[in-house]
């Protein structure tokens, strides 16, 4: 498989996230609830999924297990290349610090620290070398490179936010998990940190698979998966508001309840730049 690199010279697969088969199921007997029902996709590097679906439709599910977050009972998860195995804690810990970036809804930045430092913080945990310069460059490029020394309570809430997305590329991470990232934000703000999750793919390379429920979210990917009773529902590619609310109103009805096919999008939605 082709393999570009990151900025750093790390190799990169073509395919950021492979999914095959996973499910997982909570609780057991009678009040067993079946979150994700065998679904398998794949997205090509450089692209921005959108993934939706009503309450308990699994997209939250899915998320925290192709990030790492949670382990599907069944099937295998594979990010950058490299399929995400069943070691000990600690593995999947160093697996997801050297090739998984996170934003979260409520930000999950340190009081205590400083923006620079909330920044660098996972290369601290991991370990690895801080290139402070580097770490500036990109808070500059996310708009707070005068915001350095402020402390979270210092800052609003979309700034606190683009803090949380610079802190999930400074790793260079092969993908970007986004969980509801809008969901605490007015609306100007929500739509800045939409732009800047746009500018992690056209301009940084990475591949981002966000979580929402907001149709006007999702029309800021380049694709948009649909979930309903833990399987795919169909997906949308350039998605506009219209048509994903569209999508979203009827998805009961397009439900496939025969053996699920793989989503692999359009190759017109993959990043191509070097």
């Amino acid at each position: 498989m082709f393999r570009r690199k990151s900025s750093t010279g790390q190799a990169r697969s073509a395919e950021a996230l492979r999914l095959t088969d996973v499910s997982k199921v909570y609780g057991s007997g009678d009040s067993a609830v079946t979150a994700l029902d065998g679904v398998s996709l794949s997205l090509p590097a450089g692209s921005f999924t959108a993934v939706m679906g009503p309450s308990g439709s699994g997209k939250s599910t899915l998320l925290q297990c192709a990030a790492g977050l949670d382990r599907p009972d069944s099937g295998h998860v594979v990010v950058d290349g490299e399929e995400m195995t069943g070691g000990t804690e600690a593995a999947l810990t160093k697996f997801r610090r050297r090739r998984i970036g996170f934003v979260f809804q409520r930000y999950n930045l340190l009081p205590t620290l400083t923006v620079a430092q909330n920044t660098v913080l996972p290369l601290k945990l991991a370990g690895r070398r801080i290139d402070k310069d580097r770490a500036r460059d990109i808070l500059t490029q996310v708009g707070l490179g005068d915001r350095l020394s402020h402390r979270p309570d210092q800052l609003s809430g979309g700034q606190q936010q683009r803090v949380a997305i610079a802190r999930a590329l400074v790793t260079e991470p092969a993908v970007v998990f986004a969980d509801e990232p809008t969901g605490a934000l007015d609306i100007r703000s929500a739509r800045d940190v939409l732009r800047l999750l746009q500018e992690t793919v056209r301009v940084h390379g990475r591949t981002v698979v966000m979580v929402t429920h907001d149709p006007v979210a999702a029309s800021y990917a380049d694709t948009v998966i649909f979930l309903a009773d833990g399987r795919l529902a169909g997906h949308i590619d350039h998605p506009t508001v219209d048509t994903v609310a569209e999508r979203l109103a009827h998805l009961g009805d397009t439900l496939d309840r025969s053996a699920p096919q793989p989503f692999v999008p359009s190759a017109d939605n993959a990043y191509t730049g070097v």
